[in-house]
């Protein structure tokens, strides 16, 4: 599974939006490769921010 998979599907069990570093609390994942897939997953825009540094997927 790609991280950018593994991201969203962190983001639609936990149904909140999450920072980058609750991203990678829970997946396991390197804070460095979250960051570069929050980045793709934006400009994709497969995810939208609500508030500040916080993220979700799009709706």
């Amino acid at each position: 599974m790609s991280v950018k998979n593994t991201i969203l599907d962190v983001m639609k069990k936990e149904g909140t939006p999450l920072n980058a570093g609750r991203i990678t609390e829970i997946s396991g994942l390197d804070r460095k490769e979250v960051d570069k897939a929050l980045k793709a997953l934006k400009d994709e825009e497969l995810i939208v921010s609500p508030k500040r540094c916080f993220w979700e997927p799009k709706k």
